[in-house]
């Protein structure tokens, strides 16, 4: 009889040791998902917060309210490369011309972030003091096109041939979960600034 009770007391904490164990995996794989769900909520809305901004700031590349202060669109673009662009714009809509200037930093500017890969993103208008936005930025890649939609290869010599343009962007959260960092991913094919378009 005192054997059973062994085995009965053996088999008791071997079955409550596996119920244990089950519950913190579920624990554990609960908070995996709540973090990564609150990442990844998190890398879409500031990605979508960036790509308004973008958006609007493109499509007025070239525009002025006073037409006659930017007369040739082809010469708004100043400076383009694979992460950086400099153009002419009328930022407020008051017929003065604004330059605007869009640019990745390095990812040495962003040490206090758990994220290797996040980097600042530049947005600066006419001389002001450079601001970079971080909404963990990890990727701001450019590519452009001429008016017969060929690539235009770089360094960009001649920004005048630039018709339309591709922008790829991507978000990560800034902080990680057993290293991982949920992300989100945007691309806009062939946008072109109407301006542009008067050739």
């Amino acid at each position: 009889m005192g054997s059973n009770v062994i085995l009965d007391i053996l088999g008791s904490v071997i079955i409550g040791g596996i119920l244990m164990m089950n519950l913190f995996q579920i624990n554990s794989s609960a908070v995996e998902n709540n973090y990564t769900g609150t990442g990844e909520l998190t890398a879409q809305q500031n990605l979508a917060t960036i790509v308004q901004i973008l958006e609007h700031d493109f499509r007025k590349i070239g525009y002025c309210a006073d037409w006659q202060k930017i007369p040739i669109p082809t010469q708004a673009i100043i400076a383009a490369d694979s992460t950086s662009i400099k153009f002419l714009t009328d930022v407020d809509s008051d017929g003065n011309v604004d330059s605007m200037y869009y640019y990745l930093g390095p990812t040495s500017e962003l040490l206090s972030t758990s994220n290797p890969r996040d980097r600042l993103l530049y947005r600066v208008v006419n001389s002001e003091t450079p601001v970079g936005v971080n909404l963990g930025v990890t990727q701001f890649k450019l590519s452009f096109f001429d008016v017969l939609a060929h690539p235009i290869d770089f360094p960009i010599t001649v920004p005048g041939e630039i018709y339309t343009m591709q922008i790829d962007l991507t978000v990560e959260d800034v902080a990680a979960y057993d290293e991982k960092y949920s992300s989100a991913f945007w691309r806009q094919i062939r946008l072109a600034a109407k301006n542009l378009r008067n050739r």
